[in-house]
């Protein structure tokens, strides 16, 4: 009768595949040797598979190994097995091969993704990346157009985060920036310095604090001002005493003077948000250091 005692999945496999590879070259050596494992190894998983099957499924009579009539009437179920677990393994390798499509900032550089793509495939993980403004990363992880996103998030909710400044084209005072000194006097002949904002930091938790402080010291509505490409905000600046609002290695790569803000402490902050949640967490943990350098981010909200 046959044994009750039901058989891990993984060794019914196993027992299977070396009673197939037996039976095709009629040898307990040569079809080990085809299965990959030590003959006693294979004689050991189809002696199992016999017990758990209840009836013997070869002769051990003759010096070859033939098949009984019941490992006969046996042999293709086994055969389909292995063929099933072959093709699940396959499909596996693909699954884990498949990239992984991720929407970025647009000032990600382009060594630093190439930096962080080739860490994540040494933890098997291949991102495809997508650089989208903060609402457009929102949205394509939303309609699943991507499976991943570096989202733009308060910096007291992100896990990086990147501290904000001014930057000029022209010499600035050492130490703080104080948003007053940029007010227009009364007479209207001192010349009008804009700050502009790039599509990065055109998030409320941003774009709305220095909106309130430009109203709070006095500058006009204009002297703030969100531009929809940073190319154009960083021309803007090039060609005159007007302030971008950027990090210190935006500043810094586009040849420009940063100071802090002495009235208003500003920061990015990001966040993954990804769909299953599991790809979410390993990009966080294996990639935290990747990440970081491609937005800019020296630490967490904590350290910020």
């Amino acid at each position: 009768m046959p044994n009750t005692h039901r058989m891990v999945a993984v060794d019914l496999v196993s027992s299977c595949r070396a009673f197939v590879c037996v039976s095709e070259v009629g040898s307990f050596t040569q079809g080990a040797a085809a299965a990959d494992v030590p003959q006693p190894v294979a004689s050991r998983r189809i002696a199992a598979l016999e017990r758990h099957l209840g009836d013997r499924l070869f002769d051990r009579s003759t010096r070859r190994a033939n098949p009984t009539p019941f490992g006969r009437d046996m042999l293709p179920w086994a055969r389909r097995l292995v063929q099933l677990a072959d093709a699940m393994e396959q499909d596996a390798q693909r699954a884990r091969l498949r990239p992984l499509p991720m929407a970025v900032p647009t000032t990600c550089t382009t060594r630093d993704l190439a930096e962080l793509d080739a860490e994540a495939r040494a933890h098997e993980l291949f991102l495809e990346f997508r650089p989208a403004s903060p609402s457009e990363r929102s949205e394509l992880v939303r309609v699943r157009e991507v499976r991943a996103a570096l989202t733009a998030v308060p910096a007291d909710e992100g896990c990086w985060t990147v501290p904000l400044g001014l930057a000029s084209a022209v010499e600035l005072r050492p130490g703080a920036i104080h948003l007053d000194t940029l007010r227009i006097g009364r007479s209207g002949r001192s010349p009008r310095r804009r700050i502009w904002i790039q599509p990065e930091d055109d998030v409320p938790h941003v774009r709305d604090h220095l909106v309130r402080l430009r109203d709070a010291v006095g500058l006009r509505p204009t002297q703030v001002t969100v531009v929809d490409a940073l190319s154009s905000a960083v021309a803007e600046v090039l060609g005159s005493a007007d302030l971008l609002l950027c990090s210190a290695a935006q500043a810094r790569e586009f040849g420009l003077q940063w100071r802090p803000m002495a009235e208003l402490r500003l920061a990015r902050g990001f966040d993954v948000t990804a769909d299953p949640g599991d790809d979410a967490e390993r990009l966080r943990t294996q990639l935290w250091e990747g990440i970081a350098r491609c937005v800019g981010s020296s630490g967490t909200a904590e350290s910020a």
